[in-house]
């Protein structure tokens, strides 16, 4: 998503760059090759027996079995499935810690596909990965392990495949979009990241009949990191004040409160959301209304940012990542998301998430706090203020690693709210199993690096979604 700092300081940043997307104009240009599809006859019955996980890892005294330590597999199904826990079990905290340690011990004794689902699983633990880059993994795993059906391994691919062909479709589309627009509003000093906005609402929505909600989740974030941009690297404090009241007031007469290089860029924005709306299907009953406040209440956090860096203001650690796991775009992308829910529950799922529920807030604050940790990583650019890093560690006087060690163990509690949210209302779990996927997708900031901003680290990742058939 558009990731945010505190934004903005009293005069104009100059000299500031993104860096170029790698992309360009390639997915306008770029035909796949015709699939190669292979006609299956079989048919194929599979059957799962979802046992009990835990107690068969346990002795008669309740501590786990000695000779499980043997049986990597297990020890890694142990891993993963505990990850599933909320807040207040100890006994599932203690299962981590005890697979964990194991498998770290036998990892480098173990044979391929074991030994690189063992590695990802401990870098992250399945429930919380993207499951659509872990399907990558495991179709070119699955043909290694003993006893792998060919024929669903061939169905495997050839879904992959065709879906691929979809995407495609969308994305060039969509970056045609895009180049229009960001050629007429010509707004050099913005991220031009068409590419990886779609690749993070596919991670959202990949499966073939969810076009609509991609392509919105996709448009907002780019709509965003304009705003985003604008307010961090780029705008006085009068003129993100009078960018906010024309946000507010959301009409075309308030293009006189503008700057002139802000002018092109706020007919834009009104124009997208009425195209949105003029070409929502007749039977999704989607009220873009809330959309726009969720943008609207993006602007007001944007601008709160700003005032703070004006006044040389440096809040506490909370009321930062209070504001910040907000200005992240988290609420507006939920919000998107509600457009692919179906119509028993549109309606209540698009008011409950409006509201902004503690499961929205959770995604939002591990989003921002990865972000965070992969910026203060990176080094701060001179047009930066304090993260949440930077907040911490000014304020309990404590070094980075401790700092960082302590927000983790914050996002950690994130997680289990997340877990927590799967046994609320059985109605709208369709809306948090989406938005719990929007943690998910926060891999784009593993191993510490921001691969939204420096998209050269996601670059590997959209070849193998997007451009290289399975």
């Amino acid at each position: 998503m558009a990731p945010s700092g505190i934004a903005a300081t009293p005069e104009k940043k100059l000299g500031f760059e993104f860096e170029p997307s790698p992309w360009g104009d390639f997915f306008i240009e770029y035909e796949p090759k015709p699939l190669q599809i292979k006609l299956v006859s079989q048919y194929i019955n599979y059957y799962m027996d979802l046992a009990a996980v835990f107690n068969k890892f346990k002795g008669e005294d309740g501590t786990f079995k000695k000779d499980i330590t043997s049986q990597p597999s297990g020890l890694l199904s142990l891993y993963n499935a505990a990850h599933l826990l909320i807040h207040g079990e100890p006994a599932l905290e203690e299962a981590i810690s005890f697979a964990r340690h194991h498998l770290e011990l036998v990892s480098s004794s173990l044979k391929s596909p074991l030994a690189q689902q063992v590695k990802r699983a401990l870098h992250r633990a399945l429930p919380r990965s993207c499951k659509r880059v872990e399907t990558l993994h495991y179709i070119s795993e699955y043909g290694e392990e003993e006893g792998h059906n060919p024929v669903l391994l061939e169905l495997a691919k050839l879904d992959f495949n065709l879906l691929q062909h979809v995407h495609l479709k969308e994305l060039k589309a969509i970056t045609e979009w895009w180049k229009n627009i960001y050629d007429h509003i010509g707004l050099s000093y913005i991220r031009d990241r068409v590419v990886e906005s779609y690749t993070w609402a596919y991670v959202i929505y990949y499966e073939r009949w969810f076009e609509l909600p991609r392509i919105i989740i996709a448009k907002m974030m780019l709509l965003i990191t304009i705003l985003d941009d604008t307010y961090d690297t780029h705008g006085t404090i009068e003129e993100c004040r009078k960018l906010y009241e024309a946000v507010q007031r959301w009409d075309e007469s308030a293009v006189s409160l503008l700057p002139e290089y802000l002018k092109k860029f706020y007919i834009e924005l009104l124009r997208t959301f009425k195209n949105i709306e003029g070409e929502m299907p007749v039977d999704i009953n989607y009220d873009i209304a809330h959309l726009k406040k969720a943008v609207q209440n993006n602007v007001t956090g944007y601008l709160q940012e700003a005032e703070w860096s004006h006044k040389n203001y440096k809040p506490r650690f909370i009321d930062q990542v209070n504001l910040t796991s907000l200005t992240v775009g988290a609420p507006t992308v939920c919000v998107s998301m509600m457009a692919g829910m179906s119509d028993t529950i549109m309606k209540q799922a698009l008011k409950w998430t409006a509201d902004v529920p503690d499961v929205v807030v959770a995604a939002g604050k591990i989003v921002r706090l990865m972000n965070d940790i992969a910026a203060f990583e990176r080094g701060k650019c001179n047009n930066d203020v304090a993260s949440s890093v930077d907040c911490y560690i000014n304020e309990y006087s404590v070094t980075s690693d401790v700092a960082i060690a302590r927000i983790g163990a914050l996002m950690e509690d994130e997680w289990r709210t997340l877990n927590q949210a799967r046994f609320g209302n059985r109605v709208l779990l369709p809306a948090m199993q989406r938005i719990i996927s929007l943690a998910s997708a926060s891999f784009i900031y593993d191993n510490r690096n921001d691969a939204y901003t420096a998209s050269k680290h996601l670059q590997k990742t959209i070849e193998g979604l997007f451009i290289k058939p399975m």
